[in-house]
C-alpha cells in the first residue's frame, strides 16, 4: 500500500494554514463516478477546508461528468480561485481506455496548474480496482484519506504562493 512515508500535517502547520488561508477561495471539482468512492474525498477535501477555517461561500463545488473532464472545469476555476481540488477515480477495466483517461486528466491538471499558477490538489485515484479506490477514499475502513490529502495540498502550495508574492 502507498501511503509509506506520506506527509503529516502538524499541529504548527494546522496553526499557519488557519492564519493564512482563511480568506482562499477554493474550487472543489469531483467526478460523477463511483459515487460512494467520491463520497468519501470529497468528504475528506471538506474536512481539510473546514478544519483550517474556509468559510463554506468561498468553496465553489463543481460536478465533472467524469475525470476526464476535471482539467477543463479545473483551468476555468482557477481563473478566479486562489487553489483548485481535483476529486476523481479511475478503475483499470479491460481495454486502454484506463489508460488514455488517466494520462489525459493527469496531463491536463498539471498543465492547469503551471500555466495559471494556480494549485491543482491531485485527488484523482487511479487503481486496478475498486478495493484499492476505497482504501484511499477516507470512508472508514480506508487505510488513506486522499481528498483530505489533495485539499491540504491545493491550500499549502496557495499560502506559499502568497508568501512569495
Amino acid at each position: 500500500m502507498s501511503g509509506a512515508g506520506a506527509l503529516s500535517i502538524d499541529s504548527e502547520e494546522m496553526k499557519a494554514l488557519r492564519q493564512s488561508a482563511n480568506t482562499l477561495r477554493v474550487a472543489v471539482i469531483a467526478s460523477r463516478w463511483h459515487t460512494r468512492i467520491m463520497d468519501g474525498l470529497t468528504a475528506g477535501a471538506d474536512r481539510f477546508l473546514e478544519e483550517i477555517g474556509i468559510e463554506h461561500d468561498a468553496v465553489t463545488r463543481l460536478a465533472a461528468p467524469g475525470s476526464f473532464e476535471l482539467p477543463v472545469l479545473a483551468a476555468r476555476a482557477a481563473r478566479s480561485h486562489d487553489a483548485v481540488v481535483a476529486l476523481g477515480v479511475v478503475i483499470r477495466g479491460g481495454t486502454p481506455h484506463f489508460d488514455y483517461v488517466c494520462s489525459a486528466a493527469t496531463n491536463g491538471l498539471t498543465q492547469v496548474s503551471v500555466e495559471t499558477g494556480t494549485p491543482v490538489g491531485f485527488g484523482l485515484l487511479t487503481c486496478d480496482d475498486e478495493q484499492q479506490a476505497l482504501d484511499r477514499a477516507g470512508l472508514e475502513g480506508s487505510r488513506e484519506d486522499k481528498g483530505y490529502e489533495a485539499a491540504h495540498a491545493a491550500v499549502a502550495t496557495a499560502v506559499q504562493i502568497g508568501a512569495i508574492g
